[in-house]
């Protein structure tokens, strides 16, 4: 999926596929009560969420759903550089306070853009740690509140699971192949804390949200509770 000149059908396939993995797999409707729910609800006012290399565009849809449903107001901005994706993205059935734009996190700190909230989804693990320092610290940079990570936790299991699950669901896509790289390339708990903390010490927090899964999270006051409490992460 990362190479531009892959077959576009089969990643448009994938992209609109991908609706009903991470629905499976990706945990964000306990993040979302956990933890997105109570940040929106708390603003007392009408939020802006970006949704950082989002791909197709199901999760930031999926997110305004649930917050429309619980009443909570908020205009969502789903970003990415790469314009097919942003075509699948822009073609899906959106709610109104959704909408899509083909742009990286420095094309969105260049025009001045800040966001209460800044989400992604399985971007982490497609960036070497330089671009993975990059990417965490302008997502903080473009946060005026909470931002908040997922991806995948690399494990043997993770890997033999996904390879037998994904099958009723692989053909004319690239899930298969690119899932299992994606599971090879991402990280464990205390290799993503490691790099995040070279980015910025006491700023990140990395827990497990759902099995096999990441969620690196940070919000003002990080530092300071981490001085409070020793270093130590949840």
């Amino acid at each position: 999926m990362d190479d531009p000149d892959c077959d576009p059908e089969r990643l448009r396939a994938t992209l609109r596929r991908f609706d009903t993995v991470n629905r499976l797999v990706s945990g964000w409707g306990g993040v979302y009560t956990r933890r997105i729910r109570p940040f929106l609800a708390g603003l007392g006012r009408p939020a802006r969420v970006l949704d950082l290399g989002c791909g197709g565009g199901d999760v930031v849809v999926r997110l305004a759903r649930m917050a429309a449903r619980d009443g909570i107001p908020a205009g969502w901005v789903g970003a990415d550089p790469d314009a097919r994706a942003i075509e699948v993205a822009a073609a899906r059935d959106a709610p109104g306070t959704v909408r899509f734009t083909r742009a990286d996190s420095t094309a969105l700190l260049a025009a001045g853009e800040r966001f209460d909230l800044v989400v992604s989804n399985h971007v982490l693990h497609h960036l070497d740690t330089a671009a993975l320092v990059s990417f965490t610290a302008d997502s903080r940079a473009l946060a005026t509140g909470l931002v908040l990570h997922g991806d995948i936790a690399r494990s043997r299991l993770a890997y033999a699971l996904y390879a037998v699950g994904i099958t009723p669901l692989q053909r004319g896509t690239f899930l298969r192949t690119d899932g299992l790289r994606s599971i090879r390339r991402s990280h464990t708990p205390a290799e993503l804390q490691r790099i995040l903390d070279a980015e910025s010490p006491r700023t990140w927090r990395v827990a497990i949200p759902a099995p096999f899964r990441l969620l690196a999270e940070s919000r003002p006051g990080f530092e300071t509770a981490h001085r409070a409490e020793g270093g130590s992460s949840d």
